[in-house]
């Protein structure tokens, strides 16, 4: 193991009683990063200072909320989003197609904007990836977490959550659409002039096993003056369809297909 005069130490450690977080003195000081956060922590243990995890939450510290992006990432949750929150591991992950990197890069940025603090990685898995941002706070901008799946418990949103889907409702149904809809093209065929002629025509599906989040998307689009239908499949009313023209244009200017 590398050794480090105590005149190195002593500048690392006055720099992180400053603030300066440790790959910043790394940088300065051209040392390893665990070596920096060693020296933080048995500073920290010395002057018998307990350690408390900063954050940026929103709710805990009264800092302005990026709502678009909240809104995005609240629909994306909702969808295909879990949250784990236990004793040493706290993080939020939404599951993303591994070929759809439009999405997977819009999942972090909402994460990043909303609490910048917080490290966000990816991991990835067969067919998929995991966009994940590490911290409890989490589940103080989602409190429908809780155990279970969300479509075996209520899901309510709190009426500060409901403002912020009301003013940024597009934003809320493309997080929706993003993470369990899908846009895609069906076709039929009609009578033209005595010959039977294919007829092909756009459609937005959204899928969800919870009657809540359903409720929560189909209300959305009441709003916004869009007309959907059931489309009840093997008995199941798991699929929401929107396919008139005028709102499928509509869902085309503010959500389009994930990619």
């Amino acid at each position: 193991m590398e050794q480090h005069s105590p005149s190195i130490r002593a500048q690392a450690v006055a720099l992180v009683r400053q603030g300066i977080p440790n790959r910043t003195v790394v940088e300065r000081l051209n040392i390893p990063r665990g070596t920096v956060g060693w020296w933080r922590s048995e500073d920290r243990r010395a002057r018998g200072e307990k350690y408390e995890q900063p954050t940026d939450c929103p709710r805990c510290t009264g800092r302005e909320i990026d709502k678009v992006a909240y809104a995005y990432l609240l629909g994306l949750y909702l969808g295909d989003g879990h949250i784990i929150s236990k004793r040493k591991q706290h993080h939020l992950s939404i599951f993303c197609n591994a070929t759809q990197t439009g999405l997977i890069a819009a999942a972090e940025e909402a994460m990043r904007r909303v609490m910048p603090l917080p490290n966000v990685g990816q991991r990835y898995r067969t067919g998929c990836v995991e966009v994940k941002s590490y911290t409890k706070h989490w589940t103080c901008l989602f409190p429908q977490h809780g155990p279970g799946k969300k479509h075996e418990r209520r899901i309510v949103l709190e009426p500060w959550q409901q403002v912020i889907v009301d003013t940024h409702s597009w934003d809320f149904i493309r997080g929706l659409v993003h993470s369990d809809g899908c846009r895609i093209t069906n076709w039929t065929t009609r009578m033209v002039g005595g010959t039977r002629k294919r007829y092909e025509y756009p459609r937005y599906f959204f899928t969800n096993v919870s009657d809540d989040i359903r409720q929560l998307y189909t209300d959305t689009l009441d709003k916004l003056g869009i007309e959907w239908t059931h489309c009840t499949r093997n008995g199941n009313p798991y699929n929401i369809s929107v396919a008139r023209k005028a709102s499928v244009a509509l869902m085309d200017a503010h959500v389009g297909p994930k990619h």
